[in-house]
C-alpha cells in the first residue's frame, strides 16, 4: 500500500504550475490516503505561492531546502539526499538523467522517472500526455489527469453566487502575455455577441493589466458578465487563480488564447477551445481541458488574426453540444 509520494520537479512558474493541476488532481485520486511530498529541487515553485490555496487538500508537504538533486555534486553516493527520507512511491517528472539518478535513491518502492522514458521512441511530446503517462505507470494504470476540485468552501460558494445556476455560461479569456498570442478582441467581442444571440451568457476574463480590453469590452457587451471584477458574492477574499478555477466549474465552455487563463479554466473543468499561434506549440503545451478543441493560426494565414471566426464559433458549438 502506498502511505508516502514524492514527486520530484526542479519547481515551478505560473504556466508550469497551472499546467500540472490536472495531474495533481489526479494523483490525489489515486492516491486519496497518501502523504503527498512535492519537491521543488531548484528552491521555489508557485504551490508553495500564487497556488497554495488551489492545491490545499492535494499536496501535503513541500521540499524546497536541502540537497535535493539540483547541485552537480548531488549525485555523489555519499550524499544523503532529502535529509535520509525514502518514500514508497516517487514520481520523477523533470528529464535530466544525472538528477533521475538522485531521485531514485529517495524511493523505497516504486519510481517512475521522466528522464527514462523521455529515451524512448513513443515519449509523448505534450507536456500533459507525458504527465498522464507517468501518473498511469504510478497507479497500475488506474489513474488519469482529471479537474481540480477545489477544497476550499469559500472558492466553490463565491464561484456559485458569481454564477448562479441557471444560464447556460460561455467563458472567454482575451488575454495573453504576448500580443502576438492574442486573437483580436473584436473578434472575441462577436464571438460574445454570437453566444448572446444563441441564448447564451458570456463571461470575462480579463487579467489586471487588461483593464483597458475590459472597459471597451464592458461597452460593445453590456450585457456579458465580468464576475472576477464585479463583486456580489461576499467572498471577496477569494480571487486570483483560485477565483477563476472555480468560476470554470460553472463554464458550458471556454475560449482562451495560449497563456495562464485558458490553463486556469482547463483546470478547473470547463470544456476548452484553445486558440493557438502555431502548430509545434500547440501540441507541446497543450491544455489539459477534459474535452478540448484546438485551432491553430498558422493552419489559416500569418498571426492570430488569421484564424476565422467562423471556425472558432463553430468548434465552440461542437464543444458546448458535446457538454449538454
Amino acid at each position: 500500500m502506498v502511505q508516502t509520494v514524492l514527486i520530484y520537479s526542479m519547481g515551478e512558474v505560473i504556466g508550469d504550475g497551472l499546467i500540472k493541476l490536472p495531474f495533481i488532481a489526479g494523483l490525489r485520486a489515486a492516491f486519496p490516503d497518501a502523504r503527498i511530498t512535492w519537491c521543488a529541487a531548484k528552491g521555489d515553485t508557485v504551490y508553495d505561492g500564487p497556488l497554495k490555496r488551489v492545491v490545499a487538500g492535494y499536496i501535503d508537504e513541500i521540499l524546497k531546502d536541502g540537497v535535493m538533486g539540483a547541485g552537480a555534486l548531488d549525485v555523489l553516493p555519499w550524499v544523503k539526499p532529502f535529509g535520509g527520507r525514502t518514500f514508497d512511491l516517487v514520481v520523477d517528472t523533470q528529464e535530466n538523467l544525472r538528477r533521475s539518478l538522485v531521485a531514485r535513491r529517495a524511493a523505497r518502492g516504486r519510481f517512475v522517472s521522466a528522464a527514462m522514458q523521455a529515451r524512448k521512441p513513443d515519449w509523448p511530446p505534450a507536456v500533459v500526455d507525458r504527465l498522464a503517462r507517468l501518473l498511469s505507470m504510478a497507479s497500475d494504470g488506474q489513474g488519469a489527469l482529471r479537474p481540480l476540485t477545489l477544497t476550499e468552501v469559500d472558492a466553490t460558494a463565491a464561484a456559485a453566487a458569481l454564477l448562479p445556476d441557471g444560464p447556460t455560461y460561455v467563458g472567454l479569456a482575451p488575454g495573453a502575455g504576448g500580443q502576438e498570442k492574442r486573437w483580436p478582441l473584436e473578434s472575441y467581442l462577436d464571438l460574445a455577441r454570437a453566444q448572446q444571440a444563441a441564448g447564451r451568457t458570456p463571461v470575462f476574463f480579463f487579467g489586471p493589466d487588461e483593464a483597458a480590453d475590459a472597459t471597451i469590452a464592458r461597452a460593445e457587451v453590456p450585457a456579458a458578465l465580468f464576475p472576477e471584477a464585479d463583486r456580489t458574492d461576499g467572498f471577496t477574499g477569494v480571487k486570483g487563480p483560485i477565483l477563476a478555477i472555480a468560476l470554470a466549474g460553472r463554464l458550458a465552455a471556454a475560449v482562451a488564447n495560449d497563456a495562464g487563463p485558458g490553463h486556469m479554466l482547463a483546470a478547473g473543468g470547463a470544456p476548452l477551445l484553445s486558440l493557438q499561434l502555431n502548430r509545434r506549440k500547440a501540441v507541446k503545451f497543450k491544455p489539459a481541458a477534459r474535452r478540448l478543441e484546438m485551432l491553430c493560426a498558422e493552419d489559416y494565414g500569418e498571426g492570430m488574426a488569421a484564424l476565422p471566426p467562423d471556425a472558432v464559433k463553430a468548434a465552440l458549438d461542437t464543444l458546448i453540444a458535446g457538454a449538454s
